[in-house]
């Protein structure tokens, strides 16, 4: 084989593998076609994602997932992950998004990308409807249960009034069944902590009052999938601009989804 006749076989070579490349890198093209779309979810995580007594997925982010799919007019497979395995089931091409209480960082940026934020994720004060807490004043004179060393220990700590009594225990049991048992008026946790509270005790009316720290949860997507990206993130604008990301946020969170990053 002449060189000439070696170099053009290289480059038809590498032109094909670009195309490879170019179409592994269309996962929107490829969901319009196949009609569907996979997107990971939690179910093991309230009030995010977790198994209702139907035995179906519900919460936040399985909203999230299928809010998405129906503005893309395609049927949705949720697939349910842990956190341990929800990135390389994005990286393997097993979803086409995650939606799981993904925080971005720049670790995790560089093996996937990620659309602008959809949700809170948060530490915040509760307490019954009925105990007036509007910020961290009104626990003047109130028992916090926290849990010791958390976030929102640390926070609270912070900001509490002198004459609050801040009661820690060893651990979210421990705190929540404290709460539970009335031994404080309020509960210093996460939202997962405390929706998982209020799923289990309805009778006790509780209730968001403050926020305490917020770190926004974002939709993670392949590296290189710039068109679905983008798409997703239109949506996101449109549900933002017409309400959508606070009444999710409102009946799963308890508060509206407000100034998310974008």
């Amino acid at each position: 084989m002449t060189a000439s006749r070696r170099g053009l076989v290289a480059a038809v070579l590498l032109a094909g593998l670009g195309l490879c490349g170019l179409a592994q890198a269309d996962a929107l093209a490829d969901i319009g076609s196949r009609k569907q779309i996979a997107i990971a979810i939690p179910t093991d995580f309230p009030p995010y994602g977790f198994v209702g007594t139907d035995l179906k997925p519900q919460g936040l982010d399985v909203d999230m997932a299928q809010l998405i799919a129906t503005r893309l007019g395609v049927k949705v497979e949720l697939v349910p992950v842990t956190s341990a395995n929800r990135i390389p089931y994005l990286q393997t091409r097993k979803v086409d998004l995650v939606i799981s209480t993904l925080g971005k960082n720049p670790e995790r940026e560089k093996v996937i990308d990620f659309t602008a934020a959809y949700s809170p994720f948060f530490q915040a004060v509760f307490a019954a409807k009925g105990v007036t807490i509007r910020s961290a004043a009104d626990l003047a004179g109130k028992t916090v249960g926290v849990t010791r060393g958390a976030i929102e220990d640390i926070e609270l700590s912070r900001i509490a009034p002198a004459d609050s009594e801040i009661r820690r225990f060893e651990d979210n049991n421990a705190t929540v069944s404290a709460f539970v048992s009335g031994q404080v008026v309020a509960i210093a946790t996460g939202a997962s902590v405390a929706g998982n509270l209020m799923a289990r005790n309805p009778q006790l009316g509780t209730e968001y009052k403050f926020v305490l720290k917020d770190s926004p949860n974002f939709i993670g997507v392949a590296k290189g999938e710039d068109a679905l990206r983008g798409r997703v993130n239109e949506i996101l604008a449109e549900a933002r601009s017409s309400g959508e990301l606070d009444r999710l946020a409102r009946r799963w969170l308890g508060r509206p989804a407000g100034n998310l990053p974008q």
